[in-house]
């Protein structure tokens, strides 16, 4: 066998490993809550020593945000690919539509997260890292609606775009913060498309 199918080899189960640690990180985070989870318990419901995990991670912080980038990303792709069906103007009601009904609304991932937040509060560097991230949200939005300049008007209270950005993801954490309480998935679907359509129009579009 040549090196260089060694080395990839070696690359492919690297991959895996990473791969299963954050699934298993993902499941013994969403039962116990961020910080009551030990490297141990990870490594141990991955199946993995904690060789494995430094050899990947160098602490659960790390780990965390591997997790986030990838929920983190998939939403933004989510975001974007529902709102790319529109040439530069914007119909409103028909995109926000889209959006609730493909953005992923995850009760385990949003435990995660919140637990995380908690955190993130306490430590300001960790903080920074995670507003980082959030921000990648709002500028997929921001862009979209800055396509849309010229053709789509924004109700003039949100200051324009970088401000309908954020209350676009404000909303988002509001109703999914009631997510986390009543359980009830199809209404906070329906509560964000309302929220959304009111923030973005005039309030008079329906949806």
């Amino acid at each position: 066998m040549t090196a260089k199918a060694t080395t990839g080899r070696v690359t492919r189960r690297r991959v895996r490993t990473r791969a299963n640690l954050l699934d298993a990180a993902f499941g013994v985070f969403a039962a116990k809550g961020f910080g009551r989870v030990s490297i141990e318990e990870v490594c141990e419901a991955a199946g993995y020593s904690r060789g494995a995990f430094y050899s990947n991670f160098d602490s659960l912080d790390e780990l965390f945000f591997a997790l986030y980038e990838q929920r983190a990303g998939l939403i933004a792709e989510q975001v974007s690919a529902a709102l790319a069906s529109d040439g530069p103007a914007l119909d409103v009601p028909a995109a926000v539509e889209r959006v609730t009904e493909a953005l992923l609304l995850d009760r385990d991932w949003l435990l995660v997260k919140t637990d995380f937040l908690v955190h993130a509060a306490r430590a300001p560097e960790v903080a920074r890292t995670l507003l980082e991230h959030r921000a990648r949200l709002r500028n997929t939005i921001a862009d979209r609606l800055a396509r849309a300049g010229g053709h789509t008007a924004l109700p003039a209270v949100l200051g324009g775009i970088d401000g309908a950005a954020h209350a676009v993801v404000a909303a988002y954490d509001g109703v999914t913060t009631q997510l986390l309480l009543d359980r009830d998935v199809v209404r906070a679907r329906a509560w964000l498309g309302r929220l959304l359509t009111a923030l973005l129009t005039d309030g008079s579009a329906r949806q």
